[in-house]
Order: structure tokens, then C-alpha cells, then sequence
């Protein structure tokens, strides 16, 4: 979640027009509704401390000196079995100023870039006190995503890689040009790229890679007096993120994956730069506040309290990273901790179908924590695989990798071909476990990891994590069903954050998920772009699995809030000689009610009316989907529907296309029954 405390919210109502004051009184009044007392305490205080920040009252800007004889062990290496062709092309862009940017492919944002501005609407942010900056305000600083993207420096990498395979120094050069282009425009504390911790701790990230392939504090780029003085300006720069981060950490509700985030750069931070006193200080903490929250933040199941699976990817980044710098520097964690990584990739490894598809459960930014592969073909997920299979010499992590990728090599050095391909992932039993009681997800199917796999993704965990459950979505009974590794029902994804209200409200919303809604309303009620007020509870009653059938039977309560409270309890069956999936949907109620019921098909199906209900296909397969046969019910397709919002998937952050969506429609009154039957 984007941190702007709720107290400092009071100071922003100046003059802005009544219906932005509203808003955003609202805002403030939800926000405090999620807040423990001991949390608005905390807030309370932190204003008055952001406030003595901004006017130089706290905190000394006097960067101690470094010691550079005290060095760290890298634990990023040039691979030799990488190809350097791409990397050097993806450099030669980047130098002559074209990067990639979410929905903006190719976009030239110069080289350097202007650092404060929003590529995407072109909006540039005041340079005002950071941490006080309403970053939810487009007029203020444009579509924040889009403008603290390039600021992460992942592009950094990238030049890095390239001087790394080439030895050619032109590309330090743009990596020493951008850095102190950045210095200039975006002075400590000053401006957008200073309103979160988690930024500056993602930036550490990137620059310790960079700093590692370059040659580390003795690299000869450092060697004559522009060098030297370039490295020291670079250091005074880590210290200041690494207080800013430690100054800063997100707590209370806030302490989702952006806590791990900021002490994952904190802790490499400490381990790459040891060069001053304070860095013990630094590593200490950011250790004890890792091995705390991923135990906290991830169920020991493995499933992700966050409930949303591209963040679970993105914290799985941020806590093998640690790991391997920890190990290298003589940081070992816990059996604890290491072992908690293991069951998170576990989970990811389990719900992937044999196509690669990973189910799209819950909030996704697309955000990377380092990018040190390039290519179309890269998937993120399969690299976790590769990379959990040599780190914990699993063939089964290995068998759903399928090939090592790229980034793999770069974390494990030249022998990590030859350790992957000793790795047995023939006999490898899969999915590794099919049932997440903790997170509440369960999968029925046959035939697995096979062109005649059936793999159904069913959803009974809770709405997400902490009190406002940012990242999480209003899909309790939700269910994706891919066959043969190609996905037919699906989560539609997220699409965007702050800029796109409407469509932030529908992808996350219950419309948007196959499962059921009652009179029009969200199974949670919302308070805003990353604010649950209502939850939802949901809950597995029965889960079984034998040679010939899979059985989940699970409720959700979000509907017992209405004036005539509604219960809804979903049965899902797999009868694996027949290939049919059947849905049972019971809901108790007095009186009557609108119900739909949603089946959101992948954007590469067709679909051809059948008998009772539909034909669904695509790549030489078709399913048959039969609805129920209620009286007054009907059904209707939307592709790419603007009135009402259906009918659209979005693969990536801030990109959306139609695909097909059915929806079932009765009203109902008493007791209900609603069967639905699919035919693989």
C-alpha cells in the first residue's frame, strides 16, 4: 500500500474543490476505522516527527566519511553460459534513452531521465518535503507507479551487465551520468522519490547489483580522481537511503510487503557497503525484522497472508536475495526462515498449471525487485522455480522450472548449469502438495503436469492481510479451471491502481471473479483503492481427494450483512473418469434477491451458444459449460463492456483487453439452489 498517514490527511484540506475535500475526508474517516488505538498513536506521533524532519529539527545531514578498506563478498557473478547479445542491445537502449515502462513500450525518457516526472501523463512533482506529499493525487504527481518505475533503477542492472561481458566503460559512463543527474534532481528528502520507504530500499537493491558487477568499492572505474570522487558522492548517497529507509520502516497496517521490502534493502545495504559503524546497526535490524515478518507475513503453509500471488513473487525476490547476501557475507538465518522459503515456492509450484500459468489471485503491480533477465520469454515464476531448485536441490522445484533461466545463473555463478542439470526432476511427484488449509487455497484435478491435465484453483482463504487487507480481492469461492495447460476460467488480474478508479473498483470486486454476487454489491465493502471496511470471512468445510474424484466444499459470510442476511456455501466436484467439474452454489435467505453468478473466460476462448448453456474453446480443445436451469433465469456475454465494466483481463499493470465473460442472472427468493456443470 501507498503510505500517507491518515492524521497528516487533516492538513491537506486547504482549497481544493468540495467534492476533492469530501473524498478525501472519507478517505481519512475510513482509514481511521481500520486503526488500532496504539496505530493512531503511532501515526499521531510520526506526524510531529515528519513535520521536525522537514524543517531540519531531527536528524543530522552529516554524512560520516566511509571506511573503504572494509569490503563485502559479492553475491552476484557473470554467468558463462549467458548469452551477452541481449544484454548489451537492452544497454544500448537504455544509453540512448528508451526504456519500457509498464503500458509505455519504447518510450524515450531520455538519458538521463527527468527523474520527478510521470512518463505517462507528463506530470512533474514538486519538490517538496517527500514523506508529506499526497502521492493518491494526480494533479500533484501524476500516476505514481508509472513515476517511481525508472527511479527504482533497475535499468542501472542492465548497463552494469553489459559493462560486466564487455569491459567497454562507455556504459559506466551512463551509469555514472544518470546517478549524478539523480543526486542533482531528487536532493535527500526532497520530492516523490522520497514519500516511501520502500522506493530508496528498492534502489539500494539495485545499486548494490550494479555496484558488485562494476568491481565492487576496488573496481579500477574508481581508480583516477573523477572516479574516486564519483564513488564517494555514491556513498554519501547509500548512507542517506539506508537512514531514510531506517528512519522510515512501515508499521501497523502498513507492515505488509513493503516492511520486508524496505529491510530486505537495508540488510544488503549493510552487507555490501560495511564501510561505516552505523551499518552493524543497520544489518542488525533489518535481520531481526526479516526473520519476524516472513513468518508473519506468509502462512506455514506457504501461501502469502496478502493473498495475492504476483506479491508473493515479488517477497520471494526480496527474501532469497537477502538469503544469498547473507550467505556470502557470513549472515546465516534461521532453519526457520529458509524453510519458510521453501513452502512459499512450494505453493507457487502447486498452483502453476502444466502450461506455466499461474493463477492471478489478488493484487499484481508487475513490480521486480531486480531485473537480470531480458528477454519475451522470461517468466518470473519459473525462474523462482530454478532458482529453489538449486538452493534446496529439489527435482521436483526443477521439473516445473522446466529449463534454467537466465537470471538464475547470474545468483549462482558458472556452476549452476551444471548443479541443475544434476538435479532429478523425472521422478518428481507434482503438484508438490494440493491442499493450503492456512491460506485457504485448494486444487482438484487428474492427469497432472500432461497434455490431458484438468487443474482447478479453488479460493477459501480470507481477504488479505492486517486490518485493511490492501492487496486482496472480494473472490472468496472464486475458482480458475485450466486443462491441457491452457487457462479457460480465469482471474481477470487488477489493471491499475490509483489512476483508474472505476476500474480499480472492478477488478478487484466481486463481478470480477467466478464465483456469485448478491443484489449487486461486493462480498467486502470497500474503502478505498487499498482499504477493506467490511471483510468477508470464508472457510473449507470438506476437502478430499481419491483416485476417481475431488471434492471442495467451502462458505462465505460477506452476504449476512444485508438487511436479509444471505449465506453462500459452494460445492465443487471433480469426477475424473467423466472429465466434468459440477458447482453447487447454496444460498440461504428469507426473502428475495438478485443473484449472478460469473464465469470469466481466458481472452483466447470462443465461445459458441450450446444446450443450456455454452461452448467454450481454444487451441484445438472445447470444454462445455452448462448453467443453471432456474426459472426466470438468463444469460448474457460481455467482451470488453464498458456499461457495465465486464469482460476484460489484464495480463499486465495498466494494460486491459476483452475477453469473454458469462454471466448468470435470477432473482430468487428464499432458499436457493444454483447447479452448474462443466464438461472438460
Amino acid at each position: 500500500m501507498l503510505e500517507h498517514d491518515a492524521i497528516s490527511a487533516v492538513w491537506w484540506l486547504r482549497a481544493p474543490p468540495l467534492t476533492r475535500v469530501m473524498k478525501r475526508l472519507r478517505w481519512c474517516v475510513n482509514r481511521l476505522r481500520c486503526m488500532t488505538a496504539a496505530e493512531v498513536r503511532h501515526r499521531a506521533l510520526r506526524e510531529v516527527v515528519m513535520r521536525a524532519e522537514r524543517w531540519g529539527l531531527l536528524g543530522s545531514a552529516v554524512v560520516p566519511a566511509p571506511d573503504v578498506a572494509q569490503v563485502s563478498r559479492p553475491w552476484v557473478c557473470l554467468p558463462a553460459a549467458v548469452d551477452a547479445a541481449p544484454y548489451l542491445k537492452a544497454a544500448d537502449r537504455i544509453a540512448a534513452g528508451k526504456f519500457d515502462v509498464f503500458a509505455l513500450h519504447d518510450v524515450d525518457l531520455g538519458s538521463p531521465p527527468r527523474w520527478n516526472r510521470d512518463p505517462k501523463t507528463g506530470k512533474e512533482a514538486p519538490l517538496t518535503y517527500g514523506k508529506l506529499l499526497d502521492l493518491r493525487d494526480p494533479r500533484l504527481v501524476g500516476d505514481i507507479r508509472y513515476l517511481w518505475e525508472p527511479n527504482r533503477h533497475l535499468h542501472l542492472v542492465t548497463l552494469a551487465q553489459a559493462y560486466a561481458f564487455s569491459g567497454d566503460a562507455r556504459y559506466f559512463g551512463v551509469i555514472r551520468r544518470h546517478l549524478e543527474s539523480w543526486f542533482s534532481s531528487c536532493p535527500y528528502g526532497k520530492g516523490p522519490n522520497w514519500s516511501s520507504a520502500l522506493e530508496p530500499a528498492i534502489r539500494l537493491i539495485n545499486w548494490s547489483v550494479a555496484w558488485q558487477l562494476l568491481g565492487g568499492m576496488s573496481s579500477r572505474l574508481f581508480e583516477d580522481g573523477e572516479g574516486e570522487r564519483f564513488r564517494r558522492r555514491w556513498l554519501e548517497s547509500v548512507f542517506q537511503h539506508a537512514q531514510f529507509v531506517y528512519r522510515h520502516f512501515s508499521l501497523f497496517s502498513s507492515a505488509n510487503n513493503h516492511l520486508i521490502g524496505e529491510a530486505a534493502g537495508l540488510f544488503i545495504a549493510a552487507a555490501t557497503w560495511p564501510c561505516w559503524p552505523r551499518a552493524r546497526t543497520w544489518l542488525a535490524n533489518a535481520k531481526a525484522i526479516l526473520e519476524r515478518e516472513i513468518l508473519s507475513q506468509n502462512a506455514p503453509d506457504g501461501v502469502n497472508l496478502e493473498q495475492a500471488v504476483s506479491y508473493q513473487q515479488f517477497e520471494l525476490d526480496l527474501l532469497l536475495l537477502v538469503l544469498l547476501a547473507g550467505k556470502a557475507n557470513g549472515q546465516k538465518f534461521s532453519a526457520a526462515f529458509d524453510a519458510r522459503i521453501e513452502v512459499m515456492i512450494e505453493y507457487l509450484a502447486s498452483i502453476m498449471d502444466a502450461g506455466g500459468n499461474m493463477p492471478m489471485i489478488g493484487d499484481s503491480d508487475d513490480g521486480y525487485v531486480v531485473r537480470l533477465a531480458h528477454g519475451r520469454e522470461f517468466c518470473r515464476y519459473r525462474s523462482l522455480m530454478a532458482t529453489g531448485a538449486l538452493l534446496f536441490r529439489r527435482g521436483d522445484f526443477k521439473a516445473k522450472a522446466g529449463d534454467l533461466d537466465d537470471k538464475t545463473p547470474w545468483l549462482f555463478g558458472s556452476d549452476a548449469e551444471a548443479a541443475f542439470r544434476r538435479l532429478d526432476g523425472a521422478r518428481a511427484r507434482l503438484p508438490v502438495r494440493r491442499a493450503f488449509p492456512t491460506g485457504g487455497y485448494y486444487i482438484l484435478g487428474c492427469d497432472f503436469e500432461s497434455a490431458a491435465e484438468i487443474r482447478v484453483v479453488a479460493d477459501a482463504g480470507p481477504l488479505g492481510y492486517q486490518t485493511i487487507a490492501a492487496h486482496g480481492h472480494a473472490d472468496a469461492l472464486a475458482f480458475t479451471l485450466s486443462v491441457g495447460g491452457l487457462e479457460f476460467l480465469v482471474d481477470p488480474g487488477t489493471y491499475a491502481f490509483h489512476a483508474h478508479g472505476a476500474w480499480r473498483q472492478y477488478f478487484r470486486g466481486t463481478a470480477a471473479h467466478n464465483t456469485l454476487r448478491v443484489d449487486g454489491k461486493d462480498q467486502s465493502e470497500s474503502g478505498g483503492d487499498f482499504m477493506w471496511l467490511k471483510k468477508a470471512r470464508a472457510a473449507c468445510t470438506l476437502y478430499s481427494s481419491s483416485d476417481g474424484y475431488d471434492l471442495f466444499e467451502g462458505w462465505q459470510d460477506g452476504y449476512l450483512r444485508l438487511s436479509d442476511p444471505v449465506m453462500h456455501r459452494r460445492r465443487i466436484a471433480l469426477d475424473k473418469a467423466a472429465r466434468r467439474v459440477a458447482i453447487e452454489d447454496r444460498l440461504e435467505m428469507t426473502g428475495a434477491h438478485d443473484i449472478e453468478l460469473y464465469f470469466h473466460c481466458s481472452e483466447g476462448c470462443q465461445l459458441v451458444a450450446a444446450a443450456g448453456g455454452y461452448a467454450l474453446s481454444q487451441g484445438g480443445r472445447t470444454l462445455t459449460l452448462r448453467l443453471p436451469q432456474v426459472e426466470g433465469a438468463s444469460s448474457r456475454v460481455y467482451c470488453g463492456s464498458m456499461d457495465p465494466l465486464l469482460g476484460w483481463v489484464s495480463r499486465r499493470f495498466d494494460e486491459k483487453h476483452p475477453a469473454p465473460t458469462i454471466v448468470c442472472r435470477a432473482r430468487l427468493a428464499g432458499d436457493a439452489v444454483l447447479r452448474s456443470e462443466i464438461v472438460c
